[in-house]
């Protein structure tokens, strides 16, 4: 094979372009040392800014986004790695300063990958994706801390996406009470469909709050940031424990430290891109373990390569729930 299908992105004098393109295979990055015949991918908010041209994600032109893969080894140079082997690829700066997933074949680096464990698909491993194992990661946080489902309720916020909606799954599948905020209530049946003891509007943690309120959560796994932060802090019983992972509300932190220092509450900060590979193969064998995946059906919907682009700018606009799955073939 000569060529292959994929997501191309190329800027040339501020112009740029977004299109499904025959690649050739002599443009594969020459740094990797594992080349993979993908058969999933995924679109993450992060490959949906490199797409649409809205956030200065891509570092490298051209470029083929997709920070998620799953396939099968086609050759290899690195020790760990032989032809006919299952992986995922999640993060590493893929669809940034290296070429990505979104594409039939992908030449990756070996020491970024994770093998597909036994039970999971590689199409189901791209319904869980780096949401669902940034998920894990947070649920995994909580339960080293000291968080088990006698503590108390736990708080997902934007619980539509697709870091909320699995780490629901998750939680609700350890026997966690978990409740569910979201900007999306015509979404609470299917939030409750995966898990979610109750769901509560966003526009109750939104705004700007009071820097200590009334005790309540034993545990948050937050996607949002600024003010939905600060006032899931500000709402933390005594002891109480907040995985970060996300920033769809804002960058910013508008709190005080009040939470920290009079009731102890602990915000620990939950990265996927970089996290080591010890990590990285424990979340997927806890997700391959304990993740119900009869609900990635409900979780997951599944597009053609050729609607990338349009689902990308989908993406956007907030009106996706859940994961996007991508079938490269």
């Amino acid at each position: 094979m000569s060529t292959f299908r994929g997501i191309l992105l190329t800027k040339s004098d501020a112009v740029f372009s977004a299109a499904v393109s025959d690649i050739e295979c002599s443009q594969l990055p020459p740094d990797g040392d594992v080349e993979v015949a993908l058969e999933y991918s995924t679109i993450n908010y992060k490959d949906a800014l490199a797409i649409s041209n809205t956030a200065p994600v891509v570092r490298r032109w051209p470029m083929v986004p997709g920070i998620d893969g799953a396939g099968v080894v086609v050759s290899s140079r690195h020790p760990a790695w032989k032809v006919g082997d299952k992986v995922i690829h999640n993060g590493y700066g893929v669809g940034e300063v290296h070429w990505g997933c979104l594409a039939q074949v992908a030449r990756l680096k070996g020491d970024w990958l994770v093998p597909l464990p036994d039970g999971i698909s590689t199409r189901q491993a791209m319904a869980i994706g780096t949401a669902g194992y940034t998920a894990m990661l947070c649920v995994m946080a909580l339960q080293q801390q000291g968080v088990t489902p006698a503590r108390g309720e736990i708080l997902v916020t934007g619980a539509s996406g697709g870091v909320g909606s699995i780490a629901i799954a998750i939680l609700a599948g350890l026997g966690y009470t978990v409740a569910a905020s979201t900007g999306k209530l015509e979404e609470a049946d299917y939030l409750k469909a995966i898990g979610a003891a109750e769901v509560i509007d966003r526009v109750v943690l939104s705004a700007p709050g009071k820097p200590l309120q009334k005790e309540r959560w034993a545990g948050v796994v937050d996607s949002v940031g600024s003010h939905t932060l600060a006032n899931a802090c500000a709402q933390m019983q005594y002891g109480g424990i907040v995985a970060a992972c996300g920033l769809a509300q804002g960058m910013d932190f508008p709190a005080s430290v009040a939470p920290f220092v009079l009731r102890g509450v602990a915000l620990l900060g939950i990265d996927s891109v970089m996290a080591p590979q010890e990590r990285r193969r424990a979340a997927w064998l806890r997700l391959a373990a304990e993740l119900d995946r009869t609900k990635l059906d409900a979780i997951g919907r599944q597009i053609p390569l050729g609607e990338v682009i349009s689902a990308a700018a989908e993406v956007m606009a907030g009106r996706v729930r859940g994961r996007l799955i991508v079938n490269l073939n």
